[in-house]
């Protein structure tokens, strides 16, 4: 069973925020890095670039293939994790720690809207392999 931390939001894409106020970190959730397996490469954003909801806004290349990650709300980067560059298998190991993604400005608090709880991600990931 994957490891969903309680604290945490969540995305039908795998994606995870942690939410404080107007600004949130992102990353990949454990069951994606499971399901992708070891990661060799993370492609991200610049800072400053802004991605509406459910826009791709980089990719991470595992030894099973090559997938999109998707913006979890509105908004513009603020930081991107560079250590992944050097060190993508951080993705792996500490996908709610040091292999977070990027760090967000979110320009409204109704942008978190649409978000799962960890419940409701666990019966999404509970609904999806069941259906698979």
């Amino acid at each position: 069973m994957a490891n969903i931390p309680e604290d945490l939001s969540y995305t039908r894409d795998h994606e995870w925020l942690r939410i404080k106020g107007d600004q949130a970190t992102v990353g990949i959730t454990d069951f994606a890095q499971r399901q992708l397996g070891s990661i060799v490469y993370v492609e991200l954003p610049k800072p400053g670039e802004r991605f509406e909801a459910s826009e791709p806004f980089g990719s991470v290349e595992s030894v099973k293939a090559v997938t999109e990650i998707y913006m979890p709300v509105t908004g513009a980067v603020i930081a991107v994790n560079e250590t992944t560059n050097d060190s993508p298998e951080q993705m792996n190991d500490d996908p709610y720690g040091e292999g977070w993604v990027i760090y967000i400005q979110v320009p409204s608090p109704g942008a978190y809207s649409g978000l799962l709880s960890a419940e409701e991600y666990a019966g999404y990931l509970a609904q999806e392999e069941g259906g698979a």
